[in-house]
Order: structure tokens, then C-alpha cells, then sequence
């Protein structure tokens, strides 16, 4: 598992360990050590030890049950343990807040910014006009870093063992004023500037709340399909709530959208949110056709089990089923959650 910091938004080899809390239970168990991870888990038939908390990067030797384990939320077992890959302190940290036209043109920037930062960059979170307003509106001291309104925002991040982060980062956004790419954008001048950044970023959920009802989604597309997915799914949602109003934001650098929808100005809550269902059927159709998933990072829980066997594949889902039979034959793990 590799440890990262902030919010790293690009393609990575890393493991993700579920967030949610996994309680203990009473039970007769075995230890597991799978992959890179200590789990506890039920064994209808007798206490077995499997060993494999290794520190290898390469281990080819049969089947890898790492992350058969990491992606099941409790269901299969509960991980006690993992292997983590520490790195050194980055010397230099530097943040841009940056304004531009449009989806498409903060790909663009992801796409130069790669190339001439290297492994360097590891932030990069794509913020819609409303999300950012939302949050300079209901956020506690949150203000715009830029002098006036853009349709789109990024914020990025380089984090680079030397002392190059801050020119590399001028580079790229010089670069990209002059292709067009950029119309504006500041770099934190020191850690309360960065620290300001990110609580803008960070504000964006609980700062939906007080515009009433939000209907959440959290998906994944392909990068380069990210503009197409949010033009498409904005009108759609439209057409079906009119007055309705899309916050889309997140991890550009892989594909990852929290594609939420803010019931109409004035609307009835109650309404709004009983429309849940329709909202997520149009989304995930779009998600779908463009070789996306319905979860990217949140899992699957109780909120979308009842989508799952719509949207995965269903040999899939029946070897996802048999597997659950054999490790977990009473249902007493995380019940009730993603089957």
C-alpha cells in the first residue's frame, strides 16, 4: 500500500483500504494475512493461517486475494493490519488555483502538466463554478483566491523531493496562458495561502447542505471522457428536473467525479429527494455507455447494493455471490452491504 499525501488525483498502484468503521464480532475466526493486509475472517471448516504480509513489490505466485478482500467492506472479513510504504517529506509543496473555460481545457492542463511535472504532481481536483460558490457562500472564512468569477476551477498540486516545484509549477501554468489553455490563476505564497486552497475544496460537500436536498453520485469515466460525461449528464438531469442544479468536482486526474445535483431554488425537499432513483437511473446510463463505474470510491454499501447487479457483470456478480457463500456461510458479515 502506498501512503500518500492530501488528495492525490492521479493513477496510481496504490490500495484502497475501506474508511468505514468494521466492528469486531463474536465468532470462531481465523487470521488471515492476505497481500499486504492482516485480515479476520469465518472459516466453516477449520482454522487455517494463510501468511502473506510481505513487504515484495513483485510476488507472482498464484492467485493475489489482496484486493479481493479490500474491496468486499467487511462482507468477507476485517482487515486488522497492512504493510504500509512510507516515503520521505517532500521538500517542496506548491499550489495553483487556477480559472478556466471549460472541462475540456482542464484536461488540457492535466495533460501538460504531466508531461513537464513529472511524478511530481499529485493533486488535481477539477471544481465547478457552483461548487466553488457554494462553498465561498457557506463555508466559514472561505474566499475566491481569484479577482473575479470563472466558469471552471482546478486546483493542482506538485510535491517534488527538490527545491524545483515552484518554478516547474510557474512553467506549466505560463505554458498554458499562452496556449489559451488558462485565463488566471495564483500560487499559494506560503502554508496558510495552500491551507486556504484546500479549505475551499474540502467545504464543498457540507456546503450543499444548506441549499437544500442533494441527490449524490460518485462515479468514475475514463479521463478523457470526463468533459463529454459532465456536459451530458448536466442536460439530462435537467431535462428531467428542470431548475435542477448539477455540482460536479473532483479527482480529474483519474476520472473521479462526485457528480451531485442540488434540488431547483425554492423547490420541496421532500419532493426533490423522493426522485432519487430517476436521478441516479439517468446518471449511471451515461456513467455505463461511457465504460464507467457507479462507485469509484464511496463502495457500494446498502445505498446502491440494490443497482449493482443492473450495472456489473452478472458472471461477475454470481462468482462475487459464491464467494460470499463459502467465506461468510451465516451472513454475518457487514450483512446485509453490496450483495
Amino acid at each position: 500500500m502506498l501512503m500518500v499525501i492530501d488528495h492525490t488525483a492521479l493513477e496510481s498502484d496504490r490500495d484502497q483500504i475501506p474508511q468505514r468503521p468494521l466492528w469486531p464480532i463474536r465468532c470462531r475466526k481465523r487470521i488471515l494475512i492476505v497481500g499486504q493486509i492482516n485480515l479476520v475472517t469465518l472459516d466453516p471448516f477449520s482454522l487455517t493461517a494463510l501468511d502473506m504480509l510481505s513487504k515484495l513489490k513483485k510476488d507472482n505466485t498464484g492467485y493475489d486475494l489482496r484486493n479481493l478482500f479490500i474491496g468486499a467492506e467487511g462482507t468477507l472479513g476485517i482487515i486488522t493490519a497492512a504493510t504500509v510504504k512510507m516515503f520521505p517529506k517532500p521538500r517542496a509543496i506548491d499550489t495553483a488555483f487556477v480559472g478556466l473555460k471549460s472541462p475540456a481545457n482542464a484536461l488540457k492542463l492535466l495533460s501538460l502538466a504531466q508531461s513537464e511535472a513529472a511524478g511530481t504532481l499529485t493533486s488535481f481536483e477539477l471544481l465547478s463554478d457552483i461548487s466553488v460558490d457554494f462553498s465561498i457562500r457557506h463555508g466559514i472564512d472561505v474566499r475566491d483566491p481569484l479577482h473575479r468569477k470563472h466558469t471552471w476551477y482546478v486546483l493542482m498540486e506538485l510535491s517534488s523531493p527538490r527545491d524545483d516545484a515552484r518554478a516547474t509549477l510557474e512553467a506549466i501554468l505560463s505554458k498554458a496562458m499562452e496556449d489559451g489553455i488558462v485565463d488566471d490563476a495564483v500560487i499559494a505564497a506560503n502554508l496558510t495561502q495552500r491551507q486556504a486552497f484546500w479549505k475551499l475544496r474540502d467545504e464543498m460537500s457540507a456546503a450543499q447542505k444548506p441549499e437544500g436536498g442533494s441527490i449524490k453520485h460518485d462515479i468514475s469515466v475514463p479521463v478523457a471522457a470526463v468533459p463529454d460525461f459532465i456536459a451530458e449528464a448536466n442536460a439530462a438531469v435537467v431535462k428531467l428536473i428542470p431548475g435542477a442544479r448539477p455540482v460536479p468536482f473532483g479527482h480529474l486526474g483519474d476520472g473521479n467525479i462526485h457528480y451531485n445535483v442540488s434540488q431547483p431554488v425554492g423547490g420541496n425537499t421532500a419532493e426533490f429527494m423522493n426522485r432519487w432513483h430517476e436521478v441516479n437511473k439517468v446518471v449511471f446510463n451515461i456513467v455505463l455507455r461511457m465504460g464507467g463505474s457507479i462507485s469509484a470510491e464511496h463502495g457500494i454499501g446498502v445505498l446502491k447494493r440494490d443497482e449493482l447487479p443492473d450495472v456489473k457483470d452478472k458472471t461477475a456478480i454470481e462468482l462475487m455471490r459464491v464467494i460470499k457463500a463459502m467465506l461468510d456461510p451465516n451472513g454475518i458479515m457487514n450483512p446485509g452491504k453490496v450483495l
